[in-house]
């Protein structure tokens, strides 16, 4: 006779999936519905690609999880090799290990687990799209390994709950398409961004803004033809989604062109849009496309800033794209003196570095007039 099954009803578990992929919030206690019905210490929901700074876990295990985030353990994850078993099973565990771990020895078992009592862990394929995703579930050394009967249960909820990541994934696309439209409407031309950086959606605005050898799309990826200012927003775009801390938006990028005027590139987060882990977007990129605009009025900044009129020509210049070196040349002015004043600029607005400075008084720039008709 087998093992007594250790699984309660898992109907709770595809209603706690479903409910949460209609209200992000109900994530981590979906994640406390799957450590519940399963006897076990905990559950948390991973990506099998990439790695988001925040997933659903559930609290009894939020200690560990933040152990296994802060020590990269997911790219040291020994239960990577069960993957190929929970692809043709819908379901892992650690006898999908064997001969391909040695439990006593391997840093993660001993080193990760062992210290917060943990040892057992079973794996629920979910796919969503072209995601795939695993529900970790954690067992301690005292609760034991689920039977071979419970894998099979699981394993037949795979269908079930990839349903609900689905449904949260045709939600996510729509509160994105609202986010983009709800930009265009205001005239901002916008790029949504899914979790790898890569471009999701593009409205018309940004549609024109894009196109030339300049600034345009190449695999899903903004493309600069300086190819400083591409790697400078493929940073900002890994820091502004992979990070933890509770900043959504980051200075702008400036992305010059070859002749004219720069673009400059607001990243933040869409904190309601990505609430949810399924979410196929977690970003936005505003394009400030300053070829449009008249300039700066210079008399505003003095009153602004307190510049003076030799400081707020010099702040034109720098965002009409002019390095420090060709603006003091066309102001004809010494470089060491255009040195001087960009220091005084910085402190008197609390910037620090040239593109602060630009995404900063961009916001300074008359709009184009506008014809009747």
């Amino acid at each position: 006779m087998g093992a007594p099954s250790q699984l309660d009803d898992l109907t709770q578990l595809t209603h706690a999936f479903s409910a949460a992929a209609i209200d992000p919030a109900l994530w981590e206690a979906a994640m406390d519905t799957a450590a519940r019905v399963t006897g076990s210490a905990g559950a948390v929901l991973l990506p099998l690609r990439g790695h988001l700074p925040t997933v659903p876990v559930s609290e009894s295990v939020g200690d560990l999880f933040e152990a296994y985030s802060r020590g990269g353990w997911y790219s040291r994850d020994a239960r990577h090799a069960g993957v190929p078993a929970m692809l043709r099973n819908g379901v892992m565990s650690d006898f999908d290990l064997t001969g391909a771990v040695n439990f006593a020895r391997d840093p993660f078992y001993q080193e990760l687990l062992a210290p917060f009592g943990m040892r057992w862990f079973a794996g629920v394929k979910i796919a969503a799209g072209d995601d795939l995703w695993c529900l970790a579930i954690q067992r301690s050394l005292k609760e034991g390994p689920l039977s071979s009967s419970d894998l099979r249960r699981l394993g037949a909820l795979s269908q079930s709950l990839s349903s609900a990541a689905a449904l949260a994934r045709a939600v996510g696309f729509a509160r994105a398409d609202a986010a983009s439209d709800a930009l265009a409407m205001s005239g901002s031309a916008a790029i949504l961004i899914d979790r790898f950086g890569e471009i999701l959606r593009i409205n018309k605005a940004a549609e024109q803004i894009l196109g030339s050898q300049d600034l345009r799309i190449v695999k899903r990826r903004l493309i600069c033809w300086d190819g400083a200012a591409t790697a400078a927003l493929d940073r900002t775009l890994r820091d502004l989604i992979w990070r933890t801390d509770d900043s959504s938006l980051r200075p702008a990028v400036v992305l010059p062109r070859r002749e004219g005027y720069p673009v400059l590139a607001y990243p933040s987060r869409l904190s309601a849009v990505a609430a949810d882990c399924f979410s196929p977007c977690q970003a936005v990129v505003v394009l400030v496309d300053l070829e449009g605009r008249v300039g700066l009025v210079e008399s505003d900044l003095i009153r602004a800033f307190n510049l003076t009129p030799a400081e707020a020509r010099l702040a034109n210049r720098l965002l009409g794209g002019a390095s420090v070196e060709v603006a003091a040349k066309e102001l004809c002015i010494a470089y060491e003196t255009s040195r001087n004043q960009m220091k005084a600029i910085f402190q008197k607005t609390g910037t620090h570095r040239q593109g602060q400075l630009i995404s900063l008084l961009a916001h300074f720039s008359a709009p184009p007039k506008q014809g009747l008709g």
